[in-house]
């Protein structure tokens, strides 16, 4: 039997392929019949062009529900599929390509759907062993060179079910769709859902709060990152009867402002599912469906999966052990076994830290991290007070080089206020050296795509001040 990731995903398609896969609003519905059609045309397509299995598809286009077709379509012919950020560079994308080499590189969606249009579908199947590579996924490239995160049908088959069982997913929810999808979030954890469970999504290409909101009328479920929820916040329209008839909020990809987490409760009495996942290993912990939903915890281990802390101390970076982790680094053996241990734990690279009953808590990243004075300091222990204070809407704690400590503390504020009066109520609550020595405020912290906080980009802007 074939463990191609798409026999699994077509299985759960509703026996009724009427019904519909995608509700974009304004344009016309897609069922999940005309989507298996539409998937068997474009895997003829790839394989006119001469893509075999094994070869890599890349992806440069904006979101649309003919990228997905192409991404199943990929899948079908065995073939590793490749997404790209449309925001990319011309530079960005040739590194991608030259270093991924793939057989085919597509920037015109809709244009290869015509191209298939007249074709005869290929409902074929390839058949695939659960450690073939399905996708490659870039990383951000922060510390270095991009690296792409080799991601296999075993693994995403795993996690998909895992997460499908979860969040409780059946063929009575519908899914509001407004993530990108050149990146796990949308791609895989959102689709694969939605795709096991064979229910519509209403799909929005972008997201916009006034269509959100509209979308969440005809919804059950929402999947976002936490810069989705603070705009909802901000518009008057987020009301519980706004939400009245909504299972399920869930957020990731970025840490979720306890502030925030309060006061989606308040406005529309549901509690956010906040969830812990990466490129490398798709979703790793989750908060309870049926239970404790803890502001700034990001749940337990899914079934399968091992994690423990590093170096056996009460904080630390997370290593984890499980079904979903990637292979490596697409041609990086030595950067991939550095990211192992002899056991096979996987170094995520993320500081954290377990209750006794395995509930998991976010520090930050091990390269935030601040030493100063020869003290570590957890940049996410200053960020939770900062954000209490009055006319702060979100902190970003860095370090920077400083003649005397090593590092200073620097708080890079997004909101505005007195910086001697807040470095002093931070010191009523924070040993010295953990207290910011510098406090910036700025109209808006620099965030990548899936709404994270760039710290690098901080580090870069604000590495001067104690020089």
């Amino acid at each position: 039997m074939s463990d191609n990731l798409y026999s699994l995903l077509a299985a759960g398609f509703p026996a009724d392929r009427g019904r519909h896969a995608f509700r974009p609003p304004g344009g016309p519905a897609v069922s999940y019949g005309e989507l298996e059609q539409l998937t068997a045309r474009v895997a003829a397509a790839l394989r006119g062009r001469g893509v075999r299995p094994g070869d890599r598809v890349a992806l440069q286009v904006e979101k649309s529900i003919e990228a997905v077709v192409i991404y199943l379509a990929t899948l079908r012919i065995g073939a590793v599929f490749l997404p790209l950020n449309a925001a990319y560079t011309p530079a960005e994308v040739d590194y991608f390509l030259r270093d991924a080499e793939p057989a085919v590189f597509l920037q015109d969606a809709q244009a290869f759907l015509r191209e298939a249009a007249d074709l005869e579908p290929d409902h074929g199947v390839e058949p695939r062993s659960a450690s073939d590579l399905a996708a490659i996924i870039y990383t951000s490239g922060t510390t270095g060179r991009s690296k792409g995160a080799m991601l296999t049908h075993g693994a995403l088959a795993a996690n998909a079910l895992a997460l499908h069982s979860a969040w409780g997913f059946s063929r009575d929810d519908v899914l509001l769709h407004a993530l990108p999808i050149f990146h796990v979030h949308g791609l895989f954890v959102a689709l694969h859902c939605a795709f096991l469970s064979g229910c519509p999504m209403v799909w929005l290409n972008r997201f916009d709060e006034a269509a959100v909101l509209e979308g969440l009328k005809g919804a059950s479920v929402m999947m976002g990152v936490p810069t989705f929820y603070t705009r909802l916040l901000a518009h008057p329209g987020l009301t519980r009867e706004a939400t009245a008839h909504m299972r399920l909020f869930i957020s990731g990809s970025a840490p979720l402002l306890e502030s925030a987490f309060v006061a989606f409760e308040a406005r529309t009495g549901h509690r956010i599912l906040e969830r812990y996942g990466m490129s490398e290993a798709v979703i790793i912990t989750t908060n309870p469906l049926d239970g404790d939903r803890l502001p700034g915890s990001v749940g337990y281990p899914l079934p399968g999966v091992e994690l423990r802390i590093g170096g056996g101390e009460q904080t630390g970076v997370i290593e984890i052990r499980g079904p979903s982790v990637f292979l490596g680094y697409w041609e990086m053996p030595e950067k991939t076994a550095e990211s192992f241990r002899e056991d096979g734990f996987f170094i995520t690279g993320d500081v954290g830290r377990l209750d006794p009953d395995g509930r998991l808590w976010i520090s930050g990243r091990a390269k935030d991290l601040i030493i100063s004075g020869g003290y570590n300091v957890y940049p996410k222990e200053v960020e939770l007070l900062l954000d209490e204070e009055p006319g702060v809407r979100e902190s970003a704690v860095i370090g920077a080089p400083h003649p005397d400590f090593g590092e200073g503390v620097v708080a890079v504020v997004e909101g505005e206020g007195d910086e001697a009066a807040l470095i002093a109520s931070l010191r009523s609550r924070l040993a010295g050296y953990k207290t910011p020595k510098r406090i910036v405020f700025v109209d808006a912290l620099p965030r990548n795509a899936m709404g994270k906080v760039q710290k690098n980009l901080l580090r870069q802007t604000y590495g001067d001040l104690f020089t």
